[in-house]
């Protein structure tokens, strides 16, 4: 991208940027905490599913060394419903590894749990004024539309990392990074993409050929395997049987309904199914529900309070599905 593209690409961020929580206001200097909270919540997630869980994070913990200090189950109770669950987990990680302050430099910022490529990049370069090669995938859309980049992806990655790594100025460069994010975002999006708004599409290859939505080519996607679970209600006494997921693995951390096999023998219901999609497979996981005349050893939790305990999205789904069999009943 020529100089006076950069330019025009920053005077017209400077105008229209997204007005976001985590961004410092004008003439202050970004907070990294944010910078890193809203980076780590942004990945593989939208900007209004964000905004909710990262004002709920500042408000219960302003700054890293509060995040640090916080219990473990009260974060994933709080990160509830946003996905992608070893984010979670790394966050308490990281903020416990660096309570005392962030690093600035982009290869100590590859260190710390959680932090990949891209999360140090936009780090650096935002929080720290670094000049650092920032690429999420509205930057590698916009960049493979600029440039007509034909390879399909995932195989085009380090050619549009390099191109934007000759876009990316000496100054400003966190600014330069957020503009292309927002220009990704608002003007050059996946479908429908407004040219006629662009600040830069006299540069823009793809513009230039007449069909921008070509671009990003991508390589065809193998097919989403399935497996199938079964998940339990139990309940006793107006209380619903939770467990803990082991640490590592899917779901981690979390509080859930029991699904490794029959917490007590009793005479159990089919209560139907819930579909869920995560990265890799589909899941289809059925919900028995009984009644127990005992209270086995585990974490009981009043049934008309289920929504407070922080399931995640997939076993939401079925306490609703386990709520609506015990008013059945």
């Amino acid at each position: 991208m020529p100089v006076d593209a950069s330019e025009a690409l920053l005077c017209w961020y400077a105008v229209d940027k997204r007005q976001l929580p985590w961004r410092a206001e004008k003439g202050a200097r970004p907070d990294p905490y944010r910078v890193w909270l809203s980076e780590v919540m942004l990945q593989q997630t939208t900007v209004a599913a964000v905004k909710p869980y990262y004002e709920k994070f500042t408000a219960l913990w302003p700054d890293v060394g509060a995040l640090a200090a916080a219990e473990d189950a009260e974060v994933m109770a709080a990160w509830a419903g946003l996905g992608y669950y070893a984010r979670a987990r790394n966050l308490l990680a990281c903020a416990r590894a660096v309570a005392g302050g962030f690093p600035s430099e982009e290869s100590e910022l590859r260190k710390l749990p959680g932090i990949g490529a891209y999360t140090a990049a936009a780090i650096a370069a935002i929080a720290f004024g670094r000049r650092a090669v920032v690429v999420d995938g509205n930057i590698e859309r916009v960049v493979s539309r600029l440039h007509a980049v034909k390879e399909p992806l995932p195989a085009a990655r380090p050619g549009i990392r390099a191109l934007m790594d000759a876009l990316t100025p000496r100054q400003d460069a966190g600014d330069f990074a957020q503009a292309m994010m927002d220009l990704g975002a608002t003007i050059c999006t996946p479908r429908n993409p407004d040219c006629g708004r662009c600040p830069i599409s006299s540069f823009c290859a793809a513009f230039a050929e007449g069909r921008p939505e070509a671009y990003p080519v991508k390589a065809a996607k193998a097919a989403r395997p399935r497996r199938e679970g079964i998940a339990y209600w139990l309940e006793h006494d107006g209380h619903v049987l939770l467990v803990r997921r082991p640490p590592k693995g899917l779901l981690g951390g979390m509080l859930a309904l029991p699904t490794e096999a029959e917490p007590v023998p009793a005479a159990w219901q089919r209560a139907g199914a819930v579909e869920h999609v995560f990265t890799h497979f589909a899941l289809t996981i059925e919900l028995k529900c009984a009644e127990a005349e005992w209270r086995p050893q585990g974490i009981w939790w009043p049934v008309d309070r289920v929504a407070e305990a922080g399931l995640p999205t997939l076993f939401a789904k079925l306490a609703e599905r386990g709520a609506a069999w015990r008013e059945a009943a």
